[in-house]
């Protein structure tokens, strides 16, 4: 049986990170890659320190959930052979079919083609879709997770997985330690979103911990306690390092932040639990379409930032900001209708095929990971 809050989940953190990515786009914070501020101090830049150090390991610990229902029902084969046309294609080869040219607008946001007069088209190319990998990072790193994972179940074969059901939420809240050190190594160097250390464990900690319904019962209990830890830790983080860069590893590996991004993480968790187990026509139309949403949302998103920036730069900051969202939710629900029912494109950009699936690459039968 589906797990409706979880695909509530789902859908909802991709709505946070696209309109994280629509304030990040004009932040005064993080000003590399982006259009930057329209004046010095920008209050609205404070929602991106309220979510930023906790959606994407929120990501994590929901995926490793889904593994493990996913496997639950899949040999080990079938998993990675899903994983791998899910993941890993769209994050590889999708980049030099289509990626390409989020990569060209990332480019021309960033200024870069300015000293690349001399570069051979060719490299130049190759440089653009690398370039447009911007979101995908995640589903590169999942791909990573989840072969890792087979490997883990062949050696550990559920003996630690059948213990974990009684870990009890105090337990959960004294993680926090845990993640503010997994956060500390592991990460590739100059490339911050890349990091191994808390991702990993926060989808290892799906995997064992969260996908118990005993460990998610006793989590909804604590639903209103672990909001306001959450409120309260993520006040003091904002107030703490409000004006430093929040995506750097300055900021990311601090205590404060990874206290607020475990007790977010949790929070979310027991209040979906708890108030998230509903269906309706808006929720089941979004969970179909949050994998497009994700996969397609920053190249209209850029896209539209850039000609207004260039060609409408007096428009009210209200106004900007509400044309971009528009551009990015309407673009990727338009891009991924089209490219999802191409038979090529739809494997090789969204990672969908097989005849178990929908238009949208749900499948009809498990939980997915993504």
């Amino acid at each position: 049986m589906r797990k409706t809050y979880i695909d509530n989940i789902k859908w909802m953190t991709v709505v946070t990170v696209v309109l994280y990515h629509v304030i990040f786009m004009f932040n005064g914070i993080v000003t590399g890659g982006v259009i930057g501020p329209f004046c010095d101090v920008q209050y609205q830049d404070a929602f991106q320190y309220m979510v930023y150090p906790w959606f994407m390991l929120l990501l994590f610990v929901v995926s490793g959930m889904s593994a493990r229902f996913y496997l639950d029902q899949h040999s080990h084969k079938e998993f990675v052979k899903s994983r791998t046309r899910k993941l890993l294609v769209p994050s590889t080869l999708g980049l030099f079919v289509f990626g390409w040219i989020l990569g060209y607008y990332n480019m021309l946001i960033s200024g870069a083609f300015e000293s690349m007069g001399a570069v051979p088209k060719p490299v130049l190319y190759l440089i653009m879709a690398v370039s447009g990998t911007g979101p995908l990072w995640y589903i590169q790193l999942l791909w990573v997770f989840s072969v890792l994972l087979v490997l883990f179940r062949k050696i550990e074969k559920d003996k630690l997985y059948n213990r974990c059901d009684r870990v009890n939420v105090p337990v959960l809240i004294a993680f926090a330690v845990v993640i503010w050190g997994s956060a500390n190594i592991c990460n590739v160097p100059v490339i911050v979103v890349y990091r191994f250390g808390i991702y990993g464990l926060g989808f290892l900690l799906g995997y064992l911990i969260f996908s118990h319904d005993a460990v998610m019962d006793r989590l909804e209990k604590w639903w209103l306690p672990l909001s306001l830890a959450a409120v309260i830790t993520g006040i003091v983080f904002t107030v703490l390092y409000w004006g430093q860069p929040y995506a750097e590893h300055v900021v990311l590996d601090t205590f404060p932040c990874n206290l607020f991004a475990w007790m977010a993480t949790l929070a979310v968790l027991s209040c979906m639990k708890k108030w998230g187990n509903f269906q309706n026509a808006f929720s089941k139309w979004m969970t179909k379409q949050s994998w497009g949403l994700y996969l397609f949302h920053y190249l209209p998103l850029a896209m539209s930032a850039w000609y207004l920036s260039r060609y409408a730069e007096g428009l009210p900051v209200v106004v900007t900001y509400l044309l971009v969202g528009i551009a990015a939710f309407a673009g990727a629900f338009v891009w991924y209708q089209v490219i999802s029912r191409i038979p090529f494109l739809r494997w090789c950009i969204c990672g969908i095929g097989g005849k178990k699936e929908n238009v949208c690459g749900k499948s009809v039968r498990t939980q997915e990971i993504s």
